[in-house]
């Protein structure tokens, strides 16, 4: 049917003066299309596990594709500056855990704040690291890898998942608590490093109990200890570190979820709503336990909550970071 000259003009004139965000003839709901999270670690390890977990999940409840993109390099500073620097729309999400949101702040020179450029979504969980190492090291318990490192410190090798990841700044804070300066070396991520610990060519890594678990349980690496006050359900038979010989070296690298700046608030609300429906999932959760992972409670999973507790271990971590003249690789 052809409109009159006059219908046509009274029709425009009516959309014109809808104001902008409520026009209904091109308005469209969120989502619309698919999102996309962006790992700043290699495909396998424990960042790619954990987002793919509940990017599954987050599907179902906003009936879009979850893309789970990796970025990786610079100790996961990559994929967490493409992710700020993606449009405000909701259709980047920015994974990450206390070394990328966090750490990373304080090492390198970065383009944009941490702190002030992306907009919480929310806490995930987290897990402890264990202090793991090839087989062929011959340290039975944790006393005697701190011995076995301090006799060999030339020429002992960490493995680590780049400057500033959480592989990485557990291996200083436990070098700067017992006095050595063993070597690291950088991967892309703790899957390509937990790959060449298994093959023997690394000698130590310090990592998620959630990628390191597969291997102690198969018995392809050896675990000392797990970095908490208090032992894993899904390993208790590894000590705390506080029972190995190392009091305090406690470490629990949590995740969470933020998009760019500006990102309109009811779409953080939505993307929120779809992370803790995934929180809630008994079948996520089981798989959590399976990995040594424990999800935030549910009255800490808010973007609010996120906020306040990046803000604290800023706080508590840059500082720590700095005195120790930690600087990017290169």
């Amino acid at each position: 049917m052809r409109l009159s000259r006059r219908t046509f003009l009274h029709l425009a004139a009516g959309t014109a003066a809808c104001p902008v965000g409520s026009r209904l003839v091109f308005a469209q709901t969120y989502p619309s299309r698919p999102i996309t999270i962006i790992v700043p670690f290699a495909a396998g390890g424990p960042s790619d596990v954990l987002a793919r977990l509940l990017g599954e999940r987050m599907r179902t409840v906003l009936n879009q594709p979850v893309i789970v993109e990796n970025a990786t390099g610079a100790g996961g500073t990559i994929g967490v500056t493409r992710a700020a620097r993606a449009e405000a729309d909701g259709y980047t999400v920015s994974f990450g855990h206390l070394g990328t949101h966090v750490i990373n702040g304080a090492i390198y020179p970065l383009t944009f704040n941490l702190l002030d450029d992306l907009e919480p979504v929310g806490l995930i969980g987290g897990n402890p690291l264990l202090v793991v190492s090839k087989t062929a090291v011959p340290a039975k318990n944790l006393k005697e890898l701190i011995a076995w490192i301090k006799a060999n410190e030339e020429n002992v090798t960490f493995g680590t998942a780049g400057v500033g990841s959480g592989s990485h700044f557990s291996g200083v804070y436990l070098q700067s608590l017992i006095g050595t300066k063993a070597r690291y070396v950088p991967y892309r991520g703790t899957g390509p490093a937990m790959q060449d610990l298994v093959a023997g060519n690394v000698d130590i890594i310090i990592d998620q109990a959630s990628n390191s678990m597969p291997q102690v349980q198969d018995g392809k690496i050896r675990a000392y200890a797990v970095t908490q006050n208090k032992r894993m359900t899904a390993a208790p038979d590894i000590p705390t570190v506080d029972e190995a010989g190392l009091p305090g070296f406690h470490i629990w690298l949590w995740s969470g979820m933020w998009v760019p700046k500006g990102t309109p608030q009811d779409v953080i609300a939505k993307l929120n709503s779809a992370m803790r429906e995934a929180l809630a999932d008994p079948t996520v959760l089981k798989r959590f336990g399976d990995l040594g992972l424990e999800a935030m409670p549910a009255n800490r999973q808010t973007p609010e909550a996120l906020r306040a507790h990046q803000k604290a271990e800023a706080d508590k971590w840059w500082p720590m970071i700095k005195a120790a003249g930690v600087k990017p690789a290169g």
